[in-house]
């Protein structure tokens, strides 16, 4: 890791340990505490279970997706390789963008893959899982607008989605609509200025073509993944299963602590919550903690300390014990530095 790198690792660090904090004091920490030290440790290890079900499935989503490609990684070494994406996804500021380049990296040395197909099945299985979110999303909320009223603060959130998922969409439309004035005129843009960064090994026409030429492999590929109708809806089906994964062992985690949730309510606050992924903190942590239970208070009736307490067991199975394993596989796969 550079010193770059390390110094907004460590800002980032600093940042959860400071929103895990303001959460706490608001909650009550001696009271979450009370509430962990009465779980039954039987359904906190379903849970864990239920979050070794959601790698599994989204696992065989990064495999499937680079089956597409031409990359053939047997399927044990699929689960660890995607393990080790979401370590570096969690240990990366901004979650997925901070995490997908090294993922790439991580897939092209396992499987001998160029780095732009690895990239474009990481980024592929990120954009995929998208999909079913949006609509859990929208059946959740219309499902429990019929049993409630919408308050201001998740008619926001939902509204905030929305905008966001539009945005990135629009923009991931206008980049394939002008995908070939992209690769014919962006790398003569960005040629130049490496150069300019005092890297006197680069020719600027070499390196002109060698951006043009993995330009054009990545948006072929691409189209590669979107054309194959077959894979693409196994890899929709295996990307629902793993949110449903995710949403039952929020229950489980919840059971654990005596309480009892309606699912169609988790449906829309697991993919909403992780939208705080986006926030400058390794993998989201903290900020994704917060917007758990912003939005699970008002929408179960569950003391803030119970939820948190149910929400820190859950992300014990969903981000730290991913993070356990992913880290033992990049570093057995011979990953070493995180660039």
């Amino acid at each position: 890791m550079n010193e770059r790198n390390r110094r907004a690792f460590f800002i980032g660090v600093f940042g959860a340990i400071a929103v895990f904090a303001v959460l706490l004091f608001a909650v009550g920490a001696r009271s979450v505490v009370d509430t962990l030290l009465t779980a039954d440790l039987s359904l906190v290890a379903a849970t864990f279970a239920l979050a070794l079900c959601w790698l599994a499935a989204w696992s065989l989503m990064l495999r499937t997706v680079l089956a597409t490609l031409g990359v053939d990684i047997p399927l044990a070494k699929s689960f660890f390789v995607y393990a080790g994406a979401v370590f570096a996804n969690n240990v990366t500021p901004f979650g997925q963008a901070g995490g997908e380049p090294i993922a790439a990296l991580l897939i092209s040395k396992v499987s001998d893959a160029r780095y732009e197909t690895g990239l474009v099945g990481i980024a592929s299985v990120d954009v995929i899982n998208v999909v079913p979110s949006i609509s859990l999303v929208l059946v959740g909320v219309s499902y429990y607008a019929t049993t409630a009223a919408l308050g201001d603060r998740l008619e926001t959130a939902v509204g905030s989605a929305v905008a966001l998922i539009g945005g990135i969409v629009l923009v991931m439309v206008v980049v394939w609509r002008y995908r070939y004035a992209i690769v014919d005129r962006l790398p003569a843009v960005v040629a130049p200025r490496i150069g300019r960064l005092g890297l006197d090994r680069f020719d600027s026409e070499t390196l002109e073509g060698d951006i043009r030429d993995r330009l054009g492999r990545f948006f072929e590929n691409i189209e590669r993944v979107g054309t194959d109708r077959w894979r693409l809806s196994a890899v929709i089906g295996l990307s629902l299963c793993g949110w449903l994964f995710q949403t039952a062992a929020l229950m489980l985690a919840f059971a654990a602590l005596g309480y009892s949730v309606p699912p169609y309510v988790l449906l829309f606050v697991i993919p909403l919550a992780n939208l705080a992924g986006a926030a400058p903190l390794p993998g989201g942590l903290g900020g994704i903690e917060a917007a758990f239970v912003t939005l699970l208070v008002p929408t179960t009736g569950i003391p803030a300390s119970a939820v948190t307490a149910a929400v820190l067991i859950f992300r014990g199975a969903i981000y730290w014990m991913p993070i356990l394993i992913g880290g033992v596989s990049v570093s057995a796969f011979g990953v070493r530095s995180l660039e």
